[in-house]
């Protein structure tokens, strides 16, 4: 069963909680179609398209701020999206070349419907965020049958990695009132409101848990208990392909060396430094917490495909949970699905 909140309700109930939202989030720039600068030019002007979670916006801040864009030669401008079902058109009307970070489910249901898309590789091949209530009584995912859980738009990579792991733990998911709330961010949010029994957070909110009252269920870590879904990976339009390939494979290398650098223990202060200039901050201890928060849990399960890999046996996964969910009606073949030449291309720039 699903229930819609109106973002401005859950917004208004969650203020008077005492918790603050980060504010809205939507289209920020882009600029218009280029062609591709040739190969061996010095700079070359990428758009990207991005989902716009604290992991996200803090790896992009530290691309900036480690100077790898400038090293492979890249101009960026960044097109934000505040939901996983906002990501194919953009990519397909010429507005984005590339989008590094966002779950691809509704990518898959896309090219099924014959989108001229192609996934390029693997970013967050594990998930940063885990389930949290604030209900006393809701310790484990069993204990969600007759309650609620806060989801986004159904059918979307909340509603779909929700349903996955609640079935993974033998729920009965029938039992499980299903209420449309937002982004990752803003379930966590009504999760604290007590507007509903559960939901996700990303794990910058670990440092904060005793502050919100909420606390994590024992079973509900993605990364270890769901480890087969894969949360984000890269895909790229054919025409952009086609037509951008040196600006593709300069961008998969650029943040394929970010991803190896955020998890290694030497890079603590600049992941710290990078969430606080992506969240427009200047320091505070709860937000150095939540940033050391997030850093730490990087270290512990290694989330980024630090190779670019998405393997044809998490493929086959996310397909055969598209078609359960009711997105995609049939298996489609690996290769119509995926171009591995580019993240090839960029790994061999790294060697």
């Amino acid at each position: 069963m699903s229930h819609r909140i109106s973002r401005r309700s859950a917004l208004q109930r969650v203020a008077a909680s005492g918790l603050c939202a980060t504010g809205g989030l939507g289209l920020l720039s882009a600029c218009s179609g280029q062609g591709e600068v040739a190969a061996g030019s010095k700079d070359l002007p990428v758009r990207l398209l991005s989902s716009q979670g604290t992991q996200v916006i803090t790896i992009q801040a530290l691309v900036q701020n480690k100077g790898y864009y400038k090293e492979f030669g890249l101009v960026p401008t960044t097109l934000a999206v505040n939901s996983g079902t906002n990501i194919i058109g953009p990519l397909i009307n010429d507005q984005a070349d590339i989008c590094i970070f966002a779950g691809f489910s509704q990518l898959l249901t896309a090219i099924e419907r014959g989108a001229a898309l192609k996934i390029l590789g693997g970013a967050s091949v594990r998930g940063q965020q885990a389930v949290f209530s604030k209900n006393p009584a809701v310790k484990r995912l069993k204990d969600l049958e007759g309650r609620t859980f806060g989801i986004g738009a159904i059918g979307a990579q909340l509603h779909q990695v929700g349903v996955a792991l609640l079935r993974k733990k033998g729920v009965d998911v029938s039992k499980v009132r299903f209420v449309t709330v937002g982004s990752s961010g803003d379930v966590f949010r009504s999760v604290a409101a007590g507007i509903v029994d559960a939901g996700n957070g990303q794990a910058d909110v670990l440092a904060s848990l005793d502050r919100f009252g909420v606390h994590m269920l024992e079973d509900g870590d993605y990364a270890t208990e769901l480890p087969e879904f894969t949360w984000q990976a890269s895909f790229a339009s054919l025409k952009a392909i086609s037509e951008k390939r040196e600006t593709l494979v300069r961008t998969l290398a650029a943040y394929c060396k970010t991803f190896r650098y955020a998890q290694n223990p030497g890079s603590k202060d600049d992941f710290v430094q990078a969430q606080l200039d992506a969240l427009g901050l200047k320091g505070g201890a709860d937000a150095i917490a939540g940033a050391t928060s997030q850093w730490e849990y990087l270290q512990q399960r290694k989330i980024y495909a630090e190779d670019l890999a998405l393997s044809e046996e998490r493929v086959q996964y996310m397909q055969e949970l598209n078609i359960q969910i009711g997105g995609q009606k049939k298996i489609i073949p690996y290769d119509q699905l995926v171009d591995r030449t580019l993240a090839q291309e960029a790994l061999a720039r790294l060697a």
